[in-house]
């Protein structure tokens, strides 16, 4: 099933942040107009209101200043979000995502805080401080992530593991395939 522009956007921001990842920009969610034109619209199933919101809010409930997640990445993890089997899309559900903008909206600053101060304590290159800072404020606050956003979270961290070792066997840079190796296995 191809996933339409707003299910795809759901889809990406839901998982990653579902799981405290936060990894994505508000640019990463952004559709190609190559792709906005597509008819898969009529084929994916309406989005819960809840998840609505997440798409529409949840990254002004993480107001980062200092972090940053290279093009690489973002456009990596799209990919694999892409690619969610149905199965995997049917865990965006009204309760799920009504508990994560709940959870959102109460912790979105100090998570915020948390990735920009990792970023802006992790080492150059750019890779390694997005990859440290992602999964080291992941680890802090995932246990936290209210038990109905689970089935999401799991969704993430099949993303999260994917793009990871995609980006790690793609890398040039040494450092990058370093960083991006040691985070793969997640939180």
């Amino acid at each position: 099933m191809t996933l339409s522009r707003t299910v795809r956007r759901t889809v990406l921001t839901a998982a990653l942040l579902s799981a405290s990842a936060l990894t994505v920009s508000s640019s990463a969610v952004a559709e190609p107009t190559t792709r906005a034109a597509a008819p898969a619209a009529a084929q994916a199933a309406p989005l819960p209101p809840a998840c609505q919101e997440a798409l529409l809010e949840t990254m002004d409930k993480f107001p980062v200043v200092d972090f940053t997640v290279p093009d690489k990445a973002k456009n990596t993890m799209l990919g694999e979000v892409l690619g969610l089997s149905e199965a995997d899309q049917a865990v965006f559900t009204e309760a799920a995502c009504a508990a994560w903008n709940t959870w959102a909206t109460n912790n979105g600053q100090a998570v915020a805080g948390e990735l920009d101060t990792r970023y802006r304590n992790a080492a150059a290159p750019v890779c390694n401080k997005f990859a440290k800072s992602s999964i080291g404020t992941i680890k802090k606050y995932a246990p936290n992530v209210p038990a109905a956003t689970r089935d999401m979270e799991k969704v993430a961290k099949k993303v999260w593991k994917n793009s990871m070792e995609k980006l790690a066997a793609d890398a040039t840079n040494a450092d990058c395939r370093t960083a991006y190796n040691g985070v793969k296995a997640g939180w």
